[in-house]
């Protein structure tokens, strides 16, 4: 069966915010394959990050030392050396959402993450990335 096309029976600002999402994993994925800062790798884009992108990349990057403790907390069994480099871009994006964005509702912060990694990662990192996240959020989320 062909898996259904859901983009377009979103809402349009989720695409926006999707699309963000994204760019904000590339980058940051281009910043670790690179070994320079993420805000290096936004400050070098010939075309401006939108405004989202570039608060995501920044939030990372500025709150990385404690998204990463907590990640390697709640990752059973594996170092974040171990994960493979889209996994972790993902649980961090995520991570720095549940932290400092509250009025996303984690609903979403979840299944934007395991999208992302669905799509750009292995077959196993969905189940991965939920469970990692889903254990961060009464860490990280304090409503």
């Amino acid at each position: 069966m062909a898996r259904r096309d859901t983009r377009n029976s979103r809402p349009a600002g989720d695409d926006e915010r999707t699309d963000a999402r994204e760019r904000a994993l590339i980058l940051l994925y281009e910043a670790e394959a690179k070994g320079i800062a993420p805000s290096e790798v936004v400050a070098a884009q010939i075309s401006p990050a939108d405004e989202m992108t570039t608060m995501l990349v920044h939030g990372v990057q500025e709150h990385m030392v404690r998204l990463d403790d907590a990640i390697a907390a709640h990752a059973k069994g594996w170092t974040l050396a171990r994960m493979p480099s889209i996994d972790r871009n993902v649980l961090r994006i995520a991570a720095f959402e549940l932290l400092s964005r509250p009025e996303v509702p984690v609903a979403v912060v979840l299944d934007e993450a395991v999208e992302l990694v669905k799509r750009f990662s292995t077959d196993d990192s969905g189940r991965f990335v939920n469970g990692v996240l889903a254990a961060l959020v009464p860490v990280l989320r304090v409503d």
